[in-house]
């Protein structure tokens, strides 16, 4: 099992490490309705320290810096240290929050016990391989009264972008591990329990973002280029092929993505 996990994490780093630039450059402005409510529903308060659980190239933990203001603090953990570098790069001095970046993952958060007002997971919980960890780690790090707000894909009849993802991806091999990617906490009842298990009060929420790209191609580029950039050229134009008769019949038209997206909330008391 041990070894399953590893090379998991070894394929999820690498297929990070190369999204960085692409993320950077075409996903993290689609992705902020999403940063924007799950902030909402975090409520942040001056002087709180954050956890940014998976912060990618840093979009949650910038736009958090406001709440939090110059007496808090940001704890920015990703996988990836690529996604870690775009993160420190785009932060640089300019922000009054103190952030500190870490390598790390979430079945193994690398703070102290206690030590976390706020934990924000914002599309990073789908791709945790050990989520029964992660909900203990979770509950390990936060003060009590502190709080989880994640943000997590619905599945493919409700969300435009696991549909596109997972009809791409279903010509790709299968990842080494199962049970994680985009649509995998569509479900999050098995979550929510094991938040509870942690001894964590949890509950969740849906709401609707959307984003636009403006043809097939750039859409193609942003959320599926990197992994499929390793098929056979045929099997790449059959994963296309498919994407396009499921959802984007005319492939130089603008196309809006809808999606539904889940709200996992959840406090520790005290």
């Amino acid at each position: 099992m041990t070894d399953t996990i590893d090379a998991g994490l070894a394929w999820q780093v690498g297929v990070w490490d190369r999204m960085a630039d692409v993320y950077q450059r075409e996903i993290d402005r689609r992705f902020a309705p999403v940063i924007e409510r799950l902030l909402d529903r975090a409520d942040l308060r001056p002087g709180e320290t954050v956890l940014d659980l998976g912060t990618g190239t840093g979009s949650v933990a910038i736009m958090a810096a406001s709440g939090i203001g110059p007496t808090g603090r940001i704890v920015a953990v990703d996988i990836s240290h690529e996604m870690l570098d775009k993160a420190r790069a785009r932060i640089g001095v300019s922000s009054s929050a103190r952030f500190e970046f870490v390598e790390g993952r979430a079945e193994a958060i690398p703070v102290p016990a206690a030590s976390i007002d706020v934990v924000l997971a914002s599309l990073s919980l789908m791709y945790v391989i050990d989520r029964e960890a992660a909900a203990r780690e979770i509950a390990r790090v936060l003060r009590p009264g502190g709080r989880l707000v994640a943000a997590a894909w619905a599945g493919p009849e409700d969300c435009d972008i696991v549909r596109f993802q997972q009809t791409a991806g279903s010509f790709a091999p299968t990842p080494p591990v199962p049970g994680v990617g985009p649509g995998a906490l569509a479900d999050p009842g098995a979550f929510l329990a094991r938040l509870s298990a942690a001894g964590l009060t949890a509950s969740c929420e849906t709401t609707v973002t959307t984003f636009q790209f403006s043809n097939f191609a750039d859409a193609w580029t942003a959320l599926a280029g990197v992994t499929t950039a390793a098929l056979d050229p045929s099997i790449q134009d059959q994963a296309k092929a498919a994407v396009m008769d499921r959802m984007w019949t005319e492939p130089q038209s603008p196309r809006e993505f809808r999606n539904a997206t889940r709200l996992i909330v959840a406090r520790k008391p005290g």
